[in-house]
This record gives structure tokens, sequence and C-alpha cells, in this order.
């Protein structure tokens, strides 16, 4: 079938007409000021706030903030938390931030853990996927980035590349994927609209090349006990992909340019919260990430990877 999109001409890609008009009929639905900078301001008694860039999309500009936990020893391994890759998935930026203020303490004299909130604030404020030129910051993560917030973050990281031993990325799967933004790929794209279906339940993506099953499990464990875990269709897959252990699933990350393979950690992952289930509330997926997060990092404490 094709798309049923309301922008651009079935067949052909969009040109610049065609982006404007989608910025255009996009508007702003929340705060990002409000929303995320009171609550890391709030932290900055024990924090450090790290501005790492600035997106100058006129007439707005977001200060893009890192948070780490006064104190970092140099002598110790590194961890990375990001959550709002994608704006719209709201509980990796509301997850990233309950982790920081209820738990980064809990790491200090073990971990130095770096904690990125909201690395698309642009999207978040309009809940979408993309940046301003209809770009996914998640499929950007490479040299020469043509995304803002992909170049500013893996610059933020790149002094400590190495030295991270985890990587936990936070995102949502929601229903939203196959109502607008599929296929608002599909027609930003020129290409023909294939739908699929949208997983009940918590998964997450292991990385194809360096694939850690029991790290990819712990977390499934952890994630098991604030809410459900999706099952595997009739095909034994998730969005496409197979299942290689209950919620589980691999995507090569660095190879498709996403934020899970920016750094040289052996255990990465990219957490997959499903919102629009009737079984979860907002706060058992803001919960469910939380899990997650901490299942990585003291999996990463227990088994040192040489």
């Amino acid at each position: 079938m094709t798309s049923a999109f309301p922008i651009g001409t079935p067949g052909q890609a969009w040109g610049e007409a065609e982006k404007a008009q989608w910025r255009a009929s996009l508007q702003r639905r929340r705060s990002h000021a409000e929303d995320v900078l009171t609550r890391i301001d709030a932290l900055r008694s024990r924090c450090e706030v790290i501005e790492y860039g600035v997106l100058d999309y006129a007439p707005q500009r977001f200060p893009l903030l890192a948070l780490r936990r006064s104190g970092w020893r140099e002598d110790l391994p590194f961890a990375l938390v990001t959550g709002g890759v994608h704006g719209y998935e709201t509980s990796g930026v509301h997850g990233a931030l309950q982790f920081a203020e209820r738990h980064l303490d809990d790491y200090a004299g073990r971990l130095n853990v770096l904690v990125v909130p909201c690395v698309s604030p642009w999207a978040y404020e309009r809940i979408h996927r993309w940046n301003p030129q209809a770009l996914d910051p998640n499929r950007s993560f490479r040299a020469h980035s043509p995304a803002q917030e992909s170049a500013a973050l893996m610059n933020l990281i790149a002094p400590w590349r190495e030295r991270f031993v985890v990587h936990i990325d936070l995102h949502e799967t929601t229903d939203s994927d196959e109502t607008e933004f599929r296929p608002a790929l599909a027609a930003r794209d020129g290409k023909r609209y294939e739908p699929g279906t949208i997983p009940d339940g918590f998964y997450v993506v292991d990385d194809t090349e360096h694939p850690q099953a029991a790290f990819q499990s712990a977390i499934i464990d952890a994630v098991s006990k604030v809410t459900h875990i999706a099952p595997a269709d009739d095909q034994g897959e998730i969005i496409g992909s197979t299942v290689v252990a209950e919620g589980v699933i691999r995507y090569p990350l660095r190879e498709l340019g996403l934020c899970a393979g920016i750094t040289a950690a052996p255990y990465k992952t990219t957490t997959e919260v499903y919102p629009d289930s009737p079984r979860a509330t907002p706060a058992q997926c803001n919960d469910a990430q939380v899990a997650a997060v901490r299942a990585a990092l003291d999996f990463a404490l227990a088994h040192p990877f040489h």
C-alpha cells in the first residue's frame, strides 16, 4: 500500500518545500524548559551540569545539557545514560531524569556516570521523532553527522569514548510509530509504506557485532518486575527482527548510526518501553527505564569486561 501521508507526492522524495510544509504542520506541545531544564537545575547542588552545545533553531535556542555527579575520579570506569534521542519518547527523557534524581548518588565512587536526559529538545517539544531538517537523530550517529543533536553528543563523549564500560540508551516503541512516523518516513523517502505491528511490552536491542546475552537478560529480568515484556510475534520476531532471548533482539548498532553504538563500551543496549499499553501507566514506564538503567550499571560493575 502507499502512504496516505498528506505531504509530498507519492513516489517522490521530499525536497526543501516539502520539509518546510512538514515543519509548518507541527505545533509546540510541551516545554523543554519547564519539563527538563527545571529538573536539571534542581540537581545543581550535587551534580555538575555540562552544557555541551546549543541548538539554534530560530526563533528557538535549546541548550544541550548533561549531568554528572560531582567528584568524578579518573581511575573509575565510565557509564553513559542517554534519553530523548527521539524527542517524542517521553519515558526516555523522564526515566533518565528520575534515575539522576533518585539513584545517581548510589554509584558514587564506583562509576563515573554521565547522564544526557534529552538529546533532542526541539523534537521533545513537538512530540516528534525527527529534528527540523526531517532527520532522524538515531540514524545519524556517524562521522560528519548532518544532525546537530547527534554531532553534539558524539563530541561530548569523544574524550572518554574508549573508557565507557556501559551505555544504555532509553527509547519507546509507540502506536504512533505506525500511525504517524513510519508513514512520514515512507513519504519523506518517496517509498511505499508497508504497515507493521507494534509489540505490547518492553524489549531491548543488543549489538549484533558484540552481543552480550547475559547483560541483556539481566535488564529484562529487572524490568519484568515493573512492567510486562514483549512477546515474539507469530514469526518469532519483534518489529521484524528475530527474538534471540525473551525480550531481546539485535541490530548492528554502529552500522545503522544508532546512539547505542557511539562508545566502545562492551555492554550496550537500547531499551524500548511500550507506553500505549493498557497494562502500563506513565509512572510504570519511567520506573521501567530506571530499573533498566540500574540493572545495566549493576551488571557492568559485577562483571568487569576484560
